[in-house]
């Protein structure tokens, strides 16, 4: 209880009072008694929570104050407080209600007023209506409105709402002091079926005794609308022979009046239709539905019906009233009339051979819609067309029967045709879509032609054997007359005979050989010789025809190998494959045998093998490691039959890598086949000029060698001669890379240790011969010395100088190639490593290639990176030149 006190302290602390409020109220209140109002938009106008501190009272919205219940009071006075909040802002605001008993009024108002009390009570909704479109008298009595509070106050009656102060404005009003409700014009139902007023009383203070008292004024209907269709004119569609019952369509009308009521209850009827017999048609009374009554019709007969409808209120009554409109019916075709020949019999007549030609045109009738599927025709051949001979279409436009020839008919096959034909639409029929419908006989007469002969069948085959005779015969073409079906009094005549291999007989058509006939020929396809032959007759019309001639294969050919050409590059392959092929058929064919062509102790077989592969090739293969060059190679290749055949192979041994880049010099090409330009011949003069300065210099060092210690060259590598009987391009020169010197070692025979002719032949081996000036490798070795060739980037040079003036035996300078190899490969490889690269140790991307293939085409020259030439125009031709000029170039030029 102190928790509560507490409370209520801290919220009347919280809240904003607003000025108290006095209403005098009799001792003893009614429950549900207007008691008084109090203004509380003055007090807190925000407001959206009215709460009353005492349960006995209730505060509207607008302030009135109501009892809950019964009260009476003891005391003089009484209080409560109205509480008024927002839930928004968290305001809240109080106001305090007294009440205080009003005993000297009411004394008053009894000792003038000898009855207050009713026994009934007047403030309640009474029914009330008013008639639309009324006459008056206006302004029209309607109610009186009373309040029992009447007795104990001075009340003033009010009334608002539409027809008050909203639209229709002043419609109704009410008189203050009496209560008496009055209606100041007519009023159309339609437009406001009812109005819904609220009922003031008020004392003069302004405080309202009574609750707000809604009066509601229903305006009563009055039958003044016309029903109304909801078109003027209705269309509707049904199908001729339709059933009883169909349904064709439905109307619908509206009415403006009180609905469910009697002015508002619509009847349908057909007054008229047009035509009037019979009749066809039934309307639904209550819901407008139009209905067929027969199955009679026909489209064909009429195709279209009126009706003139009618719907009237009141249920049809005779005082209702009504409205008239328009039906229109159109009938839907259905096929059910079949097409029908205007005639059941036709006779024409065609020439033969003629085809793509019309020659009769058949018309129909139908009575159904036209152009659409009932009433198209769809013609048909049923019979005597066996042979395809003719075709009938339709005319879009005149829906006739076109009959045409498609395939040339023969009078002397036959000389009159019997068609049938038949009728019917493209949509099925309605009565039964199995109709064959009309049906006519067509008979076609052949009129008969001259046509000349007949080359039949156009082409004629007759075999011979490819060996047979000159001057055999054979039976040739034949052609006939189709009058009398015979060959007599027919010419011939040869057209076309590609290898003229045969004649043809004037009168009879037979052929005869004139030259040996070739079955491989290469005119002949699948075996077969074609000759054109020319017919005609004596009134000079003609046919063509075809020969056929089958050679027969006789085994007239040996096999031979097409590829007479056969390269081997030594470096990369020792054999080679060779493919045999025989003109002849397969029978006549292989499995080949292959062998080599030659006496049993010939340089042939001593040099080459032969090895089968399969059925059509073998390997060819070199013994004895042969030298370079071109060797010739006959080869013979027998059939399966033994027919056999020499091919002399053309075989060539190079040094390379792909069959692309052997060359061999021919003497006779190079000789007259080449046309030196000025950089060739000048190429040829500097070489010459080399040539004699190194033999002077060969000449002034042997002279001088007895007197002055000799002395080795500066790079090693490149002044040591090398002695080689190898003509082959490329391999008598050593390239150099960049800052090395290009010497040519072919060109000596003898160095200053050595003598002449120090290369020799051993088993068809190459021996090089290493001669170094004085000394051997060994002996340099022996001395405990490291030498290198030289530096791409600094250029120096270092000798071996603990080798000089030293006297070496002739005999010591020889030295196979291998040894020379041996010695100057890891010493070039270091050089080579070291050239051309960067400070991180990378080499270019073209820095060194395999010796002895460098690749083709490229963009760098002959040495890479090392190279100091710069690219030169004109000089193109150095490309092309023979294998001896190409490496005499390739030494003067610095490339």
């Amino acid at each position: 209880m102190n928790m509560d006190l507490k409370n209520h302290k801290i919220l009347t602390f919280a809240c904003d009072a607003c000025k108290t409020v006095t209403l005098h109220v009799p001792s003893k209140l009614d429950a549900v008694k207007y008691i008084g109002r109090v203004n509380l938009k003055e007090c807190f106008k925000s407001a959206n929570l009215i709460h009353s501190s005492d349960p006995d009272f209730q505060i509207l919205e607008d302030g009135s104050v109501y009892t809950t219940n019964a009260i009476l009071l003891s005391s003089a006075k009484r209080s409560f407080t109205i509480l008024l909040s927002n839930t928004e802002t968290q305001e809240e605001k109080k106001i305090l209600v007294l009440l205080e008993q009003q005993t000297k009024v009411l004394r008053k108002r009894r000792s003038q007023e000898k009855v207050l009390i009713r026994a009934k009570r007047r403030w309640a909704p009474i029914p009330c209506s008013v008639s639309e479109n009324s006459l008056g008298p206006f302004p029209l009595f309607l109610q009186q409105i009373q309040s029992d509070t009447a007795q104990n106050y001075t009340i003033y009656y009010s009334i608002s709402g539409p027809g008050v102060d909203k639209e229709p404005l002043n419609l109704f009003y009410v008189e203050r002091d009496t209560g008496n409700l009055f209606c100041t014009r007519p009023v159309d139902r339609e437009m406001y079926p009812s109005f819904e007023l609220v009922a003031f009383a008020t004392t003069k203070d302004g405080y309202t005794p009574e609750y707000p008292l809604t009066l509601l004024i229903r305006i009563e209907d009055e039958n003044d609308n016309f029903p109304i269709f909801t078109e003027t004119t209705y269309i509707f569609n049904v199908t001729e022979n339709c059933r009883v019952g169909t349904t064709v369509g439905q109307v619908c009308a509206t009415d403006k009046d009180e609905p469910d009521t009697l002015h508002t209850r619509l009847m349908y009827s057909i007054i008229e239709q047009l035509p009037a017999s019979p009749t066809l048609f039934f309307m639904q009374p209550a819901t407008g539905v139009i209905t067929t009554t027969s199955s009679r019709l026909d489209r064909e007969v009429t195709d279209k019906y009126q009706l003139k409808i009618k719907v009237q209120d009141m249920d049809g009554q005779y005082f209702g009233l009504q409205t008239t409109a328009t039906c229109i019916i159109n009938i839907g075709d259905v096929n059910d009339n079949l097409p029908t020949f205007n005639r059941l019999s036709y006779e024409v007549s065609v020439e033969e051979n003629r085809v793509d030609v019309e020659i009769l045109r058949v018309a129909v009738t139908d009575k159904d819609l036209i152009n659409t599927a009932n009433w198209r025709a769809n013609y048909t051949i049923l019979k005597g067309n066996e042979n395809g001979n003719f075709k009938i279409v339709t005319d879009p436009k005149t829906n006739e029967g076109v009959l045409c020839v498609v395939k040339p008919l023969n009078y002397e096959e036959k000389q009159e045709m019997t068609l049938q034909i038949s009728v019917v639409n493209e949509a099925p029929n309605f009565a039964s879509s199995r109709s064959t419908g009309s049906m006519a006989t067509v008979t076609v007469r052949v009129k008969n032609q001259d046509e000349g002969p007949e080359c039949r069948p156009a082409v004629q085959i007759v075999r011979i054997k490819e060996n047979v005779p000159v001057s055999t015969k054979d039976i040739g073409y034949k052609a006939h007359d189709p009058e009398t079906n015979s060959s007599s009094g027919i010419r011939y005549e040869k057209l076309s005979d590609p290898e003229g291999w045969v004649s043809v007989d004037e009168n009879s058509g037979s052929i005869t050989i004139l030259r040996s006939l070739d079955r491989e020929a290469k005119t002949i396809r699948n075996g077969i010789y074609n000759i054109t032959i020319l017919a005609s007759d004596e009134g000079k019309r003609t046919c063509t025809g075809t020969l056929g001639i089958i050679l027969e294969d006789v085994n007239d050919n040996g096999p031979f190998i097409p590829e007479r050409t056969v390269i081997m590059c030594k470096t990369v392959m020792s054999s080679a494959e060779i493919v045999a092929v025989d003109p002849d058929e397969p029978t006549h064919g292989p499995p080949f045998d292959f062998s080599l062509e030659g006496v049993s102790d010939s340089e042939v077989l001593r040099m080459w093998r032969l090895t089968k592969m399969n059925d059509t090739a073998a390997r060819l293969s070199y013994l004895n490691d042969p030298q370079f060059g071109r060797y010739t190679v006959p080869v013979r290749v027998a059939d399966r039959l033994g027919q056999s055949l020499v091919t002399q192979l053309d075989v060539m041994l190079c040094d390379c890598v792909t069959r692309s880049d052997c060359k061999i010099p021919s003497p006779l090409r190079t000789a007259k086949g080449l046309m030196l330009g000025k950089w060739a011949v000048l190429a040829i003069l500097l070489g010459i000029a080399l040539l004699f300065c190194v033999l002077f210099t060969l000449v002034c060092g042997a002279t001088g060698a007895a007197k002055k210690p000799k002395v080795f060259p500066d790079d090693l590598a490149q002044q040591n001669l090398i002695v080689s009987n190898t003509e082959a391009p490329g391999d008598d020169k050593v390239y150099s890379t960049n800052g090395f010197t290009t010497h040519t070692a072919g060109g000596f025979t003898q160095g200053i240790c050595s003598t002449p002719g120090s290369g020799v032949k051993n088993g068809g081996q190459e021996t090089i011969e290493m001669v170094k000036g004085g000394q051997t490798i060994e002996s340099c070795q022996e001395a405990g010395h490291h030498h290198t060739l030289g530096s791409c980037k600094g250029g120096g040079q270092h000798t071996l100088d603990s080798c000089r003036g030293g006297q070496v035996e002739a005999d010591n300078c020889r030295y196979a190639y291998s040894d020379w190899y041996t010695y100057t490969q890891p010493r070039l490889g270091e050089k080579v490593q070291q050239c051309n690269q960067d400070n991180s140790h990378t080499h270019a991307q073209d820095y060194v290639r395999t010796y002895n293939y460098e690749g083709k085409g490229s963009a760098a020259g002959s040495v890479g990176c090392c190279s100091e030439r710069q690219e030169e125009d004109g000089l193109e031709f150095l490309d092309h030149l023979e294998p001896k000029f190409r490496t005499l170039a390739e030494a003067c030029m610095k490339r």
